[in-house]
């Protein structure tokens, strides 16, 4: 008699919270903006609700589909040439904020990049199961497995670099080298790795002097307050003034047009300011149930491609989670890196749903 399968509900309640929180606290670092530049306070918090739908839908119907469907070549090829038609596409069409990193369809707006990660983790957890199934060359085999895993990852990497979008490429990185590291990968392939994007991090900010600006701002942004320190300045302030309890939700005196991006990159900084840190602890909280149920469901995974799949969106989720913490509380550089579930972005919203849907369907399938 088969097992009957049963949904991870710490995982789930922790996903529907941070949605929830997300969604209250979109409203309220946005109303007052959304009422200055489209007379309706509910502008932004409308747009957010209907990705958020689509993505819960889309969550709960591939949290009961059989995971293992997706290790199908057929399947995984076909979503890794769309992604790396639509990054190539981008820069065709016309630019937005400078960057060439949307798509645009009517009002509504497509991130490829935000896919980009998604297919990244597909791609190695189909190609690297084969490999520790003995079907193929090992791991290490830097010709015949290491190659092919790594060059379909470079090419979407370097498309959003090109973006530009320093930040998203180096999560996909990220998701990739966890990957690797799980299957296996040699501690002197670890090494070079590490080395070779380090520099190339390095060869890449200070080539572009808006990126020095930001790491020149971060290491000291009281030499500049009113100029290349100003978000990091004010992100502090916001984060400052919550003190234990918070000045109470709708209530923060930052997101009025002192802290930029209040809604998106920023957001966490307005819930340090009105919910306190009570309120930043609880994120932080759900954050850490998620990684805790994420890598559980990894190492209880009944195959490889399972695991693999599982570890890669927990550390997708995670790591996104963790730079976007980590630019609001001054120990990065400022980035644009959304907090998962919360920020506003339908791109990014709809990809973690769509992954915690997977995430969930393995858990249901773990011993």
């Amino acid at each position: 008699m088969p097992r009957r399968l049963e949904t991870d509900r710490w995982l789930f309640l922790a996903t529907i919270a941070l949605c929830l929180v997300g969604a209250v606290m979109v409203f309220s670092a946005s109303a007052m903006t959304a009422r200055e530049q489209f007379g309706s306070s509910y502008h932004f918090l409308l747009r957010q609700s209907i990705w958020l739908v689509a993505g819960l839908a889309g969550m709960l119907y591939l949290m009961n589909v059989d995971y293992r469907k997706f290790r199908n070549p057929p399947y995984i090829f076909t979503a890794l040439f769309i992604v790396l038609a639509l990054l190539a596409g981008v820069f065709f069409l016309d630019r937005s904020h400078a960057t060439h990193r949307w798509i645009r369809i009517g009002p509504a707006s497509l991130q490829p990049s935000e896919f980009a990660k998604l297919v990244v983790i597909f791609y190695l957890a189909w190609f690297l199961e084969l490999r520790l199934q003995g079907r193929g060359p090992d791991v290490n085999d830097w010709r015949n497995s290491l190659l092919p895993a790594v060059a379909p990852v470079v090419a979407l990497a370097c498309l959003v670099v090109f973006e530009p979008d320093l930040g998203t490429a180096v999560q996909i990185f990220i998701v990739a080298f966890a990957l690797l590291f799980a299957a296996g990968l040699s501690w002197t392939y670890v090494g070079g790795a590490g080395a070779f994007a380090g520099c190339s991090i390095v060869l890449l900010i200070v080539d572009t002097p808006y990126r020095f600006q930001r790491v020149v701002a971060f290491l000291n942004p009281n030499a500049d307050p009113q100029g290349r320190g100003f978000q990091l300045m004010q992100s502090l302030i916001a984060v400052g003034t919550g003190g234990l309890t918070g000045v109470g939700l709708m209530e923060s005196k930052q997101k009025l047009f002192y802290l930029p991006e209040a809604s998106t990159d920023f957001i966490f900084a307005v819930i340090c300011e009105e919910l306190g840190f009570i309120g930043a602890a609880l994120v932080l909280a759900l954050f850490a149930i998620y990684a805790w149920r994420g890598v559980r469901a990894s190492l209880r995974a009944p195959d490889t491609f399972g695991r693999l799949v599982a570890l890669g969106i927990t550390v997708m989720v995670i790591s996104q989670a963790l730079i976007n913490l980590g630019v609001v509380l001054g120990m990065m550089p400022t980035k644009g890196i959304p907090l998962p579930f919360i920020s506003y972005g339908g791109s990014s919203l709809l990809v973690v749903l769509l992954a915690t849907g997977v995430l969930l369907n393995i858990s249901q399938h773990a011993d």
